[in-house]
């Protein structure tokens, strides 16, 4: 195995290691951070310059993520209500980093916003627009509003289960539940 590749699998276990901690622990030093993967402070400074520069990095990993549990949640097949059972089912194992993500403000203030969060945005928005136009979901509630809330019920899910104040096995029910259960369109009476 080359040094180069070496690097790269070391950076990925500081990385997932980082993640695991920081979603049990958002106020974690970097310090607790190199403890927590195993290597001295200076080595996880060699990786990461400080703690933006880590928080930076998670962020690209949970966008990455996210971006993949789109793909394997096939949005644009069948009824939306369908899709969003399975969006929730294939992002849950990223819901404890994007739920440590959602409360790092400097990753949203200011003109330096990565991208990803703007794709993942637009392709979950479309997910409820299609909702909306077959008739499933309300239509005076927004395609963003309801892509803002399916992130909330997912952050306090993941911290719920954390904490151990829900079971991990209930976490795709109560959200898609609770979501669903405000935003499907019943009948007029």
């Amino acid at each position: 195995m080359g040094y180069s590749c070496l690097m790269a699998l070391d950076r990925d276990h500081v990385l997932r290691s980082a993640a695991t901690l920081l979603t049990r622990k958002s106020t974690a030093t970097m310090d607790e951070v190199a403890r927590a993967a195993g290597i001295s402070r200076a080595t996880l400074h060699r990786h990461f310059a400080g703690r933006d520069a880590l928080v930076r990095a998670l962020e690209a990993l949970g966008i990455e993520e996210c971006e993949a549990a789109l793909d394997a949640a096939r949005l644009d097949e069948g009824p939306a209500t369908d899709a969003v059972h399975r969006l929730v089912r294939e992002i849950e194992p990223a819901a404890g980093l994007l739920a440590f993500l959602y409360t790092e403000n400097q990753l949203f203030e200011g003109e330096v916003q990565n991208q990803g969060w703007t794709r993942l945005d637009d392709r979950i928005a479309a997910l409820f627009r299609r909702g909306q136009q077959t008739g499933e979901f309300r239509i005076d509630l927004t395609p963003a509003w309801l892509t803002e809330a399916l992130y909330g019920l997912l952050a306090s899910a993941a911290w719920a289960v954390s904490e151990g104040r829900v079971a991990r096995k209930d976490f795709t029910h109560m959200i898609v539940e609770l979501l669903l259960g405000g935003a499907r369109r019943r009948e007029e009476s």
